[in-house]
C-alpha cells in the first residue's frame, strides 16, 4: 500500500465499539482504515466479557444443579471448562477477523496508532490520511498503589480470565462487578476467595439493598468479604503473596486479583495535536451528545469514560457513525442496563433512590420474589435472596429506576429499561399481562405497591 493513502475514516482500536463503527462505515461504502495493536475483538472478546461469562456458566450450572432435585451431577471439570473458554477466546487468534475485514474492503494495520495532526495517522512510521478519526482504544486495568505489591503475583482481569490452573487461595482487591463475578467463578472452580472492599458495601454504585443481597449470596458460597478495609502494604513470603491489613492481619494468597477500575487508554495517542479535551482526572476524551470529541474526531467506548461497558461502546459507535453519515443522533444514557453476571444475577437500570431524590419526589417499592411469585420455586427447591425494586417519579407517574437480584435478571431488566426510556406511565404498565410463571410477573407486584 502506498504511503499517504487517503481514507474516508480511520478506526483506532477494534474492540466492540471499534468493530461496530468499522462495520457501519464499510456497509455505507466508505474507505476504512482500521488499526489494532493487539487483537480484533478487543478486551471484551479476549480478556473480559466473553471469557468471564464462559467461566461463570459451568459454575452457575453446578450450583443450580445442586439446588435442583432430580439431578445428580453437580461438579465442574476444570480442564473441559478451560477448553471451552479457550475456544470462546479463539485461542487468542484473530486471523479470521482480519480476513473478514479485508474481504469487506477495509485496510487492516497492526500496531499502535498515533495521531500526527488533523486527519493524519502514524502507525510505527507509516503515515495515513483520513477525513474522520474514530478513537476506540478502550481502557486498561488500574492497579492500586500499594507498597510492595509489585513483589507479589498480581492478576488483572486478563490473567484472571485466562488462567491455566486454579490457584488455591485468591485475594481480590475491589468491590465492583469484576470483583463479584471473578470471586464467584474462582470459588466455583475450587479456590478459597477473599474480597477486600475499601468501602462499606459491595457494588457501591447500586442501591444499598442490592449490595446487601449480593453480600449474602457471596458469603453463602463460602466467599470471605471484608468491608471497610484495604491492604496497607504487601510483600512476598516464599511462594506466597502477603497483604497486610490496617490491623496487622496478613492474608496469604497464591494470586492477588486487582479489580479497582479502568483507565482510559489515551496516553501517547497524540491527542494534543487536535482540538480534543481530556478529563483532567481520568484522561478520558470529553464528547458531545453525538460522541464527537472535536472537528473530524469521534470517541466511543471506555475511552470516553462515560460507562465502561461493551453495550455502551457499541451504542456510541452507532450514534457516532450515523451522525458522521448525515443521520444525526444523540446519545441517551438514561436507561442503560447494568448487570453483574453472578449467581443469581444482579441487574439495574436508571437512577438509584439517592440520585433520584435530588431531582424529584420519589416513591419506591420492593418485593420479595420468592413470596410473590411461583417462578423462583420452579427454578430451584429453596430459593432465597431474590428481590425486585422499582423507583418512580411521583409527579409524572413514570419509572425512573429499577433493580433485580434473581436468576436471568439480565434478560428481563430490559422491560424496565424500555419503560424508563420511553417514560411509559405506571398506569399503563399495570395493565400489561405477563406470562405465568415468569420473573417478569414481579413487575406487577412491585408496581402495585407504589404509592403514587
Amino acid at each position: 500500500m502506498a504511503e499517504q493513502e487517503r481514507f474516508d475514516a480511520a478506526v483506532l482500536g477494534m474492540g466492540p465499539g471499534g468493530e461496530v463503527a468499522a462495520d457501519r462505515l464499510l456497509k455505507a461504502g466508505k474507505k476504512v482504515l482500521v488499526v489494532e495493536p493487539e487483537l480484533i475483538g478487543g478486551e471484551c472478546g479476549y480478556w473480559a466479557c466473553i471469557p468471564s461469562k464462559t467461566l461463570l456458566r459451568p459454575v452457575e450450572l453446578a450450583w443450580s444443579t445442586a439446588e435442583t432435585p432430580g439431578v445428580t451431577t453437580s461438579s465442574v471439570v476444570w480442564e473441559e471448562a478451560r477448553s471451552w473458554r479457550d475456544d470462546m477466546v479463539r485461542h487468542h487468534d484473530d486471523a479470521r477477523q482480519v480476513q473478514q475485514y479485508e474481504e469487506q474492503g477495509a485496510t487492516v494495520v497492526r500496531g499502535a496508532a498515533r495521531i500526527a495532526g488533523p486527519g493524519r495517522i502514524d502507525v510505527q512510521g507509516r503515515e495515513f490520511t483520513t477525513d474522520q478519526i474514530v478513537v476506540a482504544t478502550g481502557s486498561t486495568a488500574r492497579v492500586p498503589d500499594i507498597e510492595g505489591l509489585d513483589q507479589c503475583t498480581v492478576w488483572t482481569n486478563r490473567e484472571a480470565t485466562n488462567l491455566r490452573e486454579v490457584p488455591r487461595r485468591v485475594v481480590i482487591i475491589g468491590a465492583g462487578p469484576v470483583a463479584v463475578e471473578t470471586s464467584q467463578y474462582l470459588r466455583g472452580l475450587g479456590a478459597e476467595v477473599t474480597i477486600l472492599a475499601r468501602g462499606r458495601r459491595l457494588l457501591g454504585r447500586e442501591e444499598p439493598r442490592v449490595s446487601e443481597l449480593a453480600l449474602e449470596h457471596l458469603r453463602a458460597r463460602g466467599i470471605t468479604v471484608l468491608l471497610n478495609t484495604s491492604a496497607e502494604r504487601a510483600h512476598r513470603d516464599g511462594a506466597d503473596s502477603m497483604l497486610v491489613l490496617p490491623d496487622g492481619t496478613a492474608l496469604a494468597a497464591d494470586a492477588v486479583v486487582v479489580a479497582t477500575g479502568r483507565q482510559p487508554r489515551t496516553q501517547d495517542l497524540g491527542l494534543e495535536s487536535l482540538s480534543v479535551v481530556l478529563d483532567k482526572e481520568t484522561g478520558a476524551i470529553e464528547v458531545d451528545e453525538h460522541c464527537a470529541g472535536g472537528p473530524g474526531v469521534w470517541a466511543v467506548g471506555d475511552v470516553t469514560g462515560i460507562m465502561e461497558v461493551t453495550h455502551v461502546a457499541k451504542y456510541q459507535a452507532r450514534v457516532a457513525v450515523d451522525t458522521m453519515l448525515g443521520r444525526a443522533r444523540s446519545a441517551n444514557y438514561d436507561a442503560i442496563p447494568r448487570v453483574v453476571f453472578g449467581h443469581p444475577e444482579v441487574a439495574a437500570v436508571g437512577l438509584t433512590r439517592e440520585q433520584a431524590a435530588e431531582k424529584m419526589q420519589v416513591v419506591a417499592a420492593e418485593v420479595d420474589l420468592t413470596a410473590a411469585l411461583a417462578r423462583p420455586w420452579t427454578h430451584e427447591q429453596e430459593p432465597s435472596g431474590q428481590a425486585l425494586g422499582v423507583l418512580a417519579d411521583r409527579d409524572r407517574g413514570v419509572l425512573v429506576g429499577a433493580w433485580a437480584v434473581a436468576p436471568h435478571a439480565s434478560e428481563w431488566i430490559h422491560q424496565a429499561a424500555l419503560a424508563i426510556r420511553e417514560q411509559i406511565p405506571v398506569e399503563r404498565l399495570l395493565d400489561q399481562v405477563a406470562q405465568f410463571p415468569t420473573y417478569s410477573e414481579g413487575y406487577l407486584a412491585a408496581l402495585e405497591d407504589l404509592e403514587l
